[in-house]
């Protein structure tokens, strides 16, 4: 009796154990058969363009070079890089005695010059008026019979000569006053924002972008002792390749960004070189930055950012929803809870979103995390608010799960 027992007991455990593992096996049926779960963006239409970013450096539009064409010894400085100067302000104070003295005596010189040209011209052209007067006197006497046509031939011969010395006199004498107003020049270059003190002038208010020299240091002829910038009047300029060039018009807006200041702000095409620089084969184009944006210094490193080949009104989706098979582009939409495999054609690509230009119209459901499981006609699950690598976790283990019931 005790025997039967156990064997009907031992039955009826083999009978729950085999119903519950068809349970089992109808819950995984069942979660198989609610579809990959996917997440998915209704197809809308928006506006797209190509963009291509160049670094460049900013740069004043009005700025100011102080040359000293001379080498002097720098006795005071009274402002530094970086400082707002007010036109008219002393910058430095340099030792210019002999270059300031030699200035009066070129000037003297070249004073002098132009005085002695005046003197000589005036006793030349007195000298070739009476050889002319001598010809014309000759001329008439020859009429009468008064003289002779060899002395007619000899006053013409004696007024071409003084007519020929004048003009050789006076070529030496302009050649003498050229070469001293090339000396006086010179200095009047040199000395052009310097007083009568060696004291250097700020030609025009702005920030000093660079002062070149120091207390007891010498000035460079060939480096400007201080450069002004007007800071109300800044550009950006950039380099670009060939490719760009028939896409830029002057006025288009384009986004500037300095991450030294962390500025962002939108500027305008002012030029576009037509001819490429020599070594580097790229083209300048100069971008105007609005008078509004404050804290910039030439130097500064800047993103400018093109925006070209745009439309405002095309279907636009995310690029990552796109696959690609061979030279096929596709996606999937969901449709009634199946997926649909919809070949595309791409156009115009943006940052992280491409332009459909056939395959797909507006208010289509596109999957844009799970495509990549998926076959035409599988079910699919829509769910939201998983993050990718959860959601591709999730998905290969109902794909796992649906090939062991399989």
């Amino acid at each position: 009796m005790n025997h039967k027992r156990y064997l009907s007991l031992l039955l009826a455990g083999l009978m729950l154990l085999a119903l519950a593992g068809c349970g089992k096996k109808e819950e995984q049926a069942e979660e198989a058969a609610s579809g990959t779960p996917v997440q998915v963006q209704e197809v809308s239409m928006s506006a797209i363009g190509t963009e291509n970013t160049v670094s460049g450096q900013v740069s004043s539009d009005n700025e100011q070079m102080v040359l000293i064409a001379t080498s002097a010894k720098c006795t005071a400085v009274y402002f530094h890089a970086g400082d707002t100067v007010e036109a008219g302000d002393i910058l430095c104070t340099l030792d210019l005695a002999s270059t300031l003295a030699s200035y009066n005596a070129a000037s003297i010189s070249y004073n002098s010059t132009v005085q002695s040209y005046q003197d000589q011209k005036t006793v030349l052209d007195q000298q070739v008026a009476l050889a002319a007067d001598n010809v014309k006197n000759t001329k008439a006497l020859f009429e009468i019979g008064a003289a002779s046509q060899l002395e007619v031939d000899q006053a013409e011969l004696n007024y071409e000569s003084a007519v020929a010395g004048r003009n050789s006199a006076l070529a030496q004498l302009e050649a003498g006053i050229e070469s001293a107003k090339s000396g006086v020049d010179q200095l009047n270059t040199a000395l052009e924002h310097v007083d009568g003190s060696g004291n250097v002038i700020a030609p025009m208010s702005g920030v000093l972008a660079s002062l070149n020299v120091t207390e007891n240091s010498f000035t460079s002829a060939s480096a400007p002792v201080a450069v002004i910038d007007d800071p109300t009047q800044m550009k950006v300029t950039v380099m670009v390749s060939e490719t760009l060039v028939p896409k830029l018009s002057i006025g288009d807006p384009v986004e500037v960004s300095v991450s030294s200041l962390g500025k962002t702000f939108t500027g305008a095409i002012r030029s576009v070189d037509q001819t490429a620089n020599m070594q580097t084969k790229l083209y300048s184009v100069t971008v105007t930055v609005p008078g509004d944006v404050s804290g910039l210094l030439t130097g500064m490193f800047a993103d400018v950012t093109f925006r070209t080949d745009y439309n405002d009104n095309t279907v636009v989706i995310p690029t990552e929803a796109i696959l690609t098979s061979g030279d096929t582009q596709y996606v999937y939409v969901v449709e009634d809870g199946a997926a649909k495999y919809v070949q595309v054609t791409t156009g115009i690509t943006g940052s992280g979103v491409t332009q459909i230009t056939s395959g797909l119209t507006a208010g289509e459901q596109l999957v844009t995390v799970g495509q990549s499981y998926l076959s035409d006609g599988d079910a699919v699950r829509v769910v939201s608010g998983t993050d990718d690598a959860a959601l591709a976790d999730e998905a290969a283990e109902d794909t796992a799960s649906g090939e062991e019931q399989g």
